[in-house]
């Protein structure tokens, strides 16, 4: 990632980072309305508690973007917890859609397509290092599976 797309996404961030209750009540908003059937994996999550576990972990990646290497043990261990919770490798595509949607909205005509670019980019990354993370688990746990059998 270059030095100018960080700078783009630090500086945006910051701006929801000040607004972070009411950004993370917009993106589940729009989660739940690109797929209502995630509603049933926070059935007994405090939303507000949720919200606040989103920024962090959004927090995390921002401020590590200069040494995203140094964060992917976090992620793949937050991949490992997600698919106890029930997330799929499809749900990532749906975050994806809601976090980008969410960032739309926040910022309306100041969101141009440079910031939508660095911000995909930057989600995609993540999602894809969570979801090698996910699925190596999961073709782990098969395989002790098939040999305690």
């Amino acid at each position: 990632m270059q030095e100018i797309d960080i700078v783009m996404l630090e500086e945006s961030f910051a701006e929801v980072a000040a607004a972070r209750d009411d950004a993370a009540d917009l993106f589940y908003e729009r989660l739940f309305v690109h797929d209502p059937s995630l509603r049933a994996l926070f059935a007994s999550s405090d939303m507000k508690e949720q919200g606040r576990k989103l920024m962090a972990a959004l927090f995390l990646v921002v401020s590590s973007l200069r040494r995203l290497e140094a964060i992917v043990p976090s992620l793949e261990n937050l991949a490992t917890k997600h698919v106890g919770y029930g997330v799929r490798d499809e749900h990532y595509a749906t975050v994806g859609k809601a976090l980008i949607e969410t960032l739309a909205l926040f910022f309306a005509q100041r969101f141009t397509l440079e910031y939508r670019r660095v911000w995909t980019h930057a989600y995609e990354t993540v999602a894809t290092v969570m979801k090698a993370a996910a699925n190596a688990d999961t073709v782990q746990e098969l395989q002790n599976c098939s040999s305690s059998s």
